[in-house]
């Protein structure tokens, strides 16, 4: 059985700011309004100016972003939080986060080509990357990945040092891909805000819209419903 929410209430808060905020910095970039198009600028020149000076950390960045960070790398985090679920008899869960998962690619992909934004051009660039520019990729997905699976480890009980180190684990993840992706001249930095932002609306729309149907199929009283379905059998537990 898991704990109740620590949630309940704020994924709409969060999926309403970060929706709004990533909105207005889509219309901004779509009609390339002057101060977005100039601050990437300036921030990808002197990014790319200190990647060429420094091999190490470029070689560094580009192991960070293809490797650890790299939005298949992410999707396997998902993956093995989707055994653990199932082998917990967690299966509506377990297909939540696939679904879930599966959609935002589909979603990032689909925005990348309808924005259609190129990336940026160096004479001399570090590293290379495919499909248009905006929103990151590797932004968005490490900060849904990060996002869903905290409020799992949250959801099932996690915390102490446990969650202090997760918390610290996602924070570096979230800010360091982004941070690779510009290091290495591939994306713009709007491109990486975007990415964050989107990432973390997505998914708080998802936790909530689980959230929402979780309790509307919660008995009023008696033994909760997990979300395999299966209702906890120890005696004197009511549902939470």
């Amino acid at each position: 059985m898991h704990a109740p929410s620590p949630t309940r209430g704020l994924p709409a808060s969060v999926a309403l700011w970060s929706g709004a905020l990533s909105g207005l910095l889509l219309a901004l970039v779509v009609v390339e309004a002057g101060p977005v198009v100039s601050f990437d600028r300036t921030v990808a020149d002197g990014l790319h100016a200190s990647a060429v000076r420094s091999p190490v950390l470029t070689r560094t960045a580009r192991v960070l972003t293809d490797w650890v960070w790299d939005p298949w790398a992410m999707r396997l985090l998902v993956a093995a939080a989707v055994v653990w679920l199932w082998g917990r008899g967690e299966r509506a869960l377990a297909v939540w986060a696939v679904l879930v998962s599966a959609v935002g690619t589909v979603w990032q992909q689909g925005l990348k080509a309808l924005v259609g934004r190129e990336r940026p051009v160096w004479p001399d660039p570090v590293d290379t990357a495919h499909f248009a520019s905006f929103p990151s990729g590797h932004a968005m997905t490490a900060a849904f990945t990060v996002a869903v699976l905290l409020w799992l480890a949250r959801r099932f009980g996690a915390g102490g040092w446990v969650w202090r180190l997760a918390v610290a684990a996602g924070a570096v993840s979230v800010l360091g891909v982004g941070v690779t992706r510009l290091y290495l001249g591939v994306h713009w930095f709007s491109d990486v805000l975007a990415g964050w932002l989107m990432g973390v609306c997505f998914a708080a729309l998802a936790v909530g819209a689980y959230e929402r149907w979780y309790a509307a199929r919660r008995p009023e009283a008696g033994g909760p419903v997990v979300s395999g379905g299966a209702p906890d059998r120890r005696p004197g537990q009511r549902g939470q």
